[in-house]
Order: C-alpha cells, then sequence, then structure tokens
C-alpha cells in the first residue's frame, strides 16, 4: 500500500533565494527581443532587396528568399510585439529575479571571457583557465584538482584534436612557443 499524501521535500542549499527582488518582467523581455528581431529582420530585408529580391528571365535574384523570410520574421516580430502590449498577465510575471541573474552571470562572463581569451591566448589555454577558474570558483572543488582536471582535458584535446585527427584549432603564443 502507497500513500499518496506523502510529499517528498529536497532542499538545494544553492537554490536561489524566493524573496529575491525582480530584476524584470516577462513584458519587458517579449518587447525587447521583438524589437531586436524587427531591427534584424528590417536589416535583412533592405539588404536582401539591394540585392535583388526580384525574378527574373533566369529564376530567383539573389535576396530573393532571404527578402521574403526577413519579411515573415518582421511579421512574427510585429506580432510579438502586439501580443505583449495586450496581455496583462505578462506585465505582472517576473522573468528573472536578482539572485537567479546572479547565477546565470557566474556562467555567462566567464564563457564571454573565454571567448575573448581565445582570441589571444588559443583555444587550448583559453579552455585551461575557463575549466580551472570554474571549478574552483562556481564547485568550490580544491585548487589541486581544478588545476589537474583543466590540464589534463585540456592535455587530452590538444592531442585528440591537434595530433589524432590534425584539425586546425585556435593558437596562441604558447603553442608558438612550443612549435605548434
Amino acid at each position: 500500500m502507497s500513500n499518496t499524501e506523502i510529499e517528498i521535500v529536497v532542499d538545494d542549499p544553492t537554490a536561489p533565494e524566493a524573496d529575491s527582488p525582480a530584476v524584470t518582467s516577462v513584458r519587458i523581455v517579449d518587447v525587447v527581443a521583438s524589437l531586436l528581431l524587427l531591427a534584424l529582420a528590417l536589416m535583412l530585408g533592405w539588404d536582401n532587396w539591394r540585392t535583388g529580391a526580384a525574378w527574373d528571365s533566369t529564376g530567383p535574384q539573389a535576396g530573393y528568399f532571404p527578402f521574403y523570410l526577413s519579411i515573415i520574421l518582421g511579421g512574427a516580430s510585429l506580432y510579438g510585439l502586439v501580443i505583449a502590449f495586450l496581455s496583462r498577465k505578462e506585465a505582472a510575471e517576473t522573468f528573472v529575479t536578482r539572485a537567479q541573474l546572479r547565477r546565470v552571470m557566474a556562467v555567462f562572463v566567464p564563457m564571454l571571457l573565454f571567448c575573448l581569451a581565445m582570441q589571444f591566448l588559443g583555444l587550448y589555454v583559453a579552455s585551461f583557465l575557463l575549466i580551472a577558474a570554474f571549478m574552483r570558483m562556481v564547485g568550490r572543488i580544491a585548487l589541486w584538482k581544478s588545476l589537474l582536471t583543466a590540464f589534463l582535458f585540456t592535455a587530452i584535446m590538444f592531442v585528440t584534436f591537434d595530433i589524432a585527427f590534425d584539425v586546425i584549432m585556435p593558437k596562441g603564443p604558447l603553442e608558438a612557443a612550443f612549435g605548434h
């Protein structure tokens, strides 16, 4: 026999606080996303019109299909704007709280720095730094474990891509110093 009245509760000590203040509402995010997509649709539409969005004697010009896709994207963006302004429910809903945004930024900022560092340090050094920093700061793992894991992963990635499969990956000054 089972008792359906029993509820299992699992607490996550790292979960964001429930009473964290709201940063933005669903309506604002919907409006901003729709406006950005509308701007993209207008830019693509103009560029494809300039390229040629008509049908000539040999068939469609280069911008024909992309132009009409940009019209569809623009229409969908306008529809999203109208729905966002007409919906009362979304105006009151919280999209993200301060605590949730802090957790998202804990991943987004290092990834952005990784992308920037890769341009100057190469893929392998930037990957080493990203993995070690994530394990240490986000995972709270011991420094020696973080450094060892980052080194082993980066070394395996180097052997796999550069040596075994001979794939050209972004290199930095350290790889150049070792002749790769």
